[in-house]
């Protein structure tokens, strides 16, 4: 809770071209915190006859509100790991992280395949864990890339954004047997259809449109009543 997900996001959507993306949607709650989530659809544009476009997803980072986290985080093909470097945080970080892989295994998602970036956030601050202690806590054996960050400035969030998204790319290029940068003499019609894949930050998700052929994932947007539902169940607890 209040590691810096949804800072991520109003960063993202403050620099990137009004033309790439939607409005942030955003639903927190009475003390600032995201209690359903936020939404910020962004357009890559074409790489070559594929068009891409994510939808980043942020959930809440207090576990009391599972619910919501386990459904926004069905059919995510990615995530960040917003950690909070802060020593007091040390605990919450590996519990958030623990129920994160517990959710996804839940959705039958393997979360030692699913690619995951570490975002190592609020490294301007004092009394804050080093690097080696985030990954020993984390990143076991140094498994995945991180980037530092400062989200309240800026720093790290486009670099992040960045990593994931070439880590998407790629994982996609592997499903779909196909090269996103392939040259269009390499594209046959019968190549073409449009499918669905999902992207999460943090115990988040988002949705991806790219014109390839065969299917991925279903939307990981699991429906508005669903997602009301627990809404709704998240508050009552």
């Amino acid at each position: 809770g209040l590691g810096g997900k949804t800072t991520n996001l109003q960063y993202l959507h403050f620099i990137l071209d009004p033309n790439k993306r939607s409005k942030l949607v955003s639903l927190p709650t009475e003390t600032d915190r995201t209690l359903f989530f936020d939404l910020l659809p962004v357009d890559l544009g074409k790489m070559r006859d594929f068009s891409i476009r994510f939808q980043l997803y942020t959930v809440p980072g207090q576990v009391r509100y599972n619910a919501t986290r386990k459904i926004v985080l069905k059919g995510a093909d990615a995530v960040v790991f917003v950690a909070d470097s802060q020593r007091e945080m040390k605990e919450q970080n590996i519990e958030s992280f623990k129920n994160m892989r517990e959710n996804l295994i839940a959705h039958n998602i393997d979360p030692d395949k699913v690619p995951l970036l570490f975002q190592y956030n609020k490294r301007d601050l004092t009394n804050i864990l080093s690097i080696d202690e985030l990954n020993k806590d984390l990143n076991e054996k140094g498994k995945y890339d991180y980037v530092e960050a400062i989200a309240t400035d800026g720093v790290g969030v486009e670099e992040s954004f960045q990593n994931i998204k070439k880590l998407i790319i790629t994982e996609i290029e592997r499903k779909q047997k196909i090269k996103l940068s392939a040259s269009e003499e390499d594209i046959t019609p019968e190549d073409v259809k449009e499918v669905q894949v999902g992207v999460g930050v943090n115990e988040s998700e988002a949705e991806e449109s790219v014109t390839i052929k065969s299917t991925i994932e279903p939307s990981l947007y699991a429906g508005a009543d669903e997602l009301r539902r627990a809404r709704d169940h998240g508050r009552r607890n």
